[in-house]
């Protein structure tokens, strides 16, 4: 019954990360098509999804405290009520203030299903299989990354109303709820007092949450401008755009299933170094490619090669300590998901000053700077705790 409980309890961390994966990654599918619903510019429709990234954001911040008040089992059960609630709410909203309070509702339901995903991986496995299974729990919010933008495309190349996806996503939910039912989870609260954890955490911790924001910017930056970048600009049909990227997202979700098993056998400061690197030179060939050919393959290659990036940055953090506990966990999501934030925030005043050729430029220096950060990993010695169990 242990090995069946465990099993339920990893898939659960699996569906979390598919559900907020759907939600970010059919934002840049969809939101032409919502902007016209609206009769809003592709910026404004833009900074209205702040929204969503706002409420993922608020609720890491949150389940800090929530923890300690509410199990594990109720978060994902009201979550799973308060997302059809909101997802009707979406549906039947006639004007922009309505959909923003939907949007943000769902951001933090999968905002703190996606930081319990987390919280139950670090609980469950420990040493380079920690490492493993995050990587495999992350390939999930690319599983959906690949899945979804290909199913937008088919509802909007065939005329439904662009709500239906949300519809399609809550699935997903549906299916945590009821694993939810019938599971024992692990204790949640932290016996170790906040102050006295923070005064343990070392200067890796810093630099790896400074590099969990920036990689998530530029990811997000970089992949939601893509589909407008290449209609506008490429003049690539929206087929062939949806296509661009579902191959990002299948070779991410690929690359993390490789690099689930080759972490077990490398340092993962040395492969944080090498992957951020790579990623930085490809997304650079990808902004001055000129042929659908050629993008497409590197996008393909970028996919892969980023897919572990994330991960290891959250692994590499858990093993900064002893034994890490959910505010750690959560400091780091906190970081990516404040780089989820920005995304729009940032981006949107360069796309209607600059276009969306420099937007895509910035997406690339992110990616330069978390390089450096890598670097800086690399040769700071002062964490104690094995990066190889």
């Amino acid at each position: 019954m242990k090995n069946i409980n465990q099993t339920g309890l990893t898939w659960i961390s699996f569906f979390s990360y598919a559900f907020t994966g759907a939600l970010i990654v059919v934002t840049g599918m969809i939101m032409g098509d919502i902007a016209n619903y609206f009769n809003l510019s592709i910026s404004q429709m833009s900074n209205i999804f702040t929204c969503l990234n706002a409420g993922i954001l608020v609720s890491i911040l949150l389940n800090s405290w929530l923890i300690n008040l509410v199990s594990l089992k109720k978060q994902l059960i009201y979550g799973f009520i308060l997302s059809i609630v909101s997802i009707l709410g979406i549906i039947l909203s006639n004007n922009i203030l309505l959909f923003s309070i939907n949007i943000f509702i769902l951001g933090l339901v999968s905002g703190i299903t996606m930081s319990i995903g987390t919280f139950i991986i670090t609980k469950l496995y420990s040493g380079s299989k920690r490492g493993s299974k995050l990587l495999l729990t992350d390939s999930f919010f690319s599983m959906s990354g690949m899945i979804f933008p290909i199913i937008a495309a088919y509802l909007l190349e065939n005329k439904v109303v662009w709500h239906w996806i949300y519809i399609c996503i809550e699935i997903i939910y549906f299916i945590i709820f009821i694993l939810s039912i019938s599971l024992n989870f692990p204790e949640s609260k932290d016996k170790i007092k906040y102050t006295k954890e923070i005064k343990k955490w070392n200067f890796n911790i810093i630099v790896l949450s400074i590099s969990a924001l920036l990689y998530i910017l530029g990811q997000l930056s970089f992949i939601s401008w893509v589909p407008q970048y290449a209609t506008e600009i490429m003049k690539i049909k929206i087929t062939k755009t949806g296509n661009l990227v579902s191959n990002f997202w299948m070779a991410y979700m690929i690359g993390m299933w490789c690099f689930s098993f080759i972490i077990k056998f490398f340092n993962l400061k040395h492969i944080f170094a090498l992957l951020s690197g790579i990623s930085t030179i490809l997304m650079y060939v990808y902004i001055h490619s000129s042929t659908y050919s050629i993008m497409k393959y590197i996008i393909i290659s970028l996919g892969f090669f980023s897919s572990a990036i994330y991960t290891i940055i959250i692994t590499l953090a858990s093993l900064q300590t002893k034994k890490p506990s959910a505010k750690l966990i959560n400091i780091i999501l906190f970081f990516g998901t404040v780089g989820t934030l920005l995304t729009f925030i940032v981006t949107s005043p360069i796309v209607n000053k600059k276009g969306l050729y420099a937007t895509l430029i910035c997406s690339n220096i992110f990616y330069g700077i978390v390089f450096f950060l890598s670097l800086l990993v690399l040769i700071n010695r002062s964490n104690k705790i094995s990066l190889k169990e």
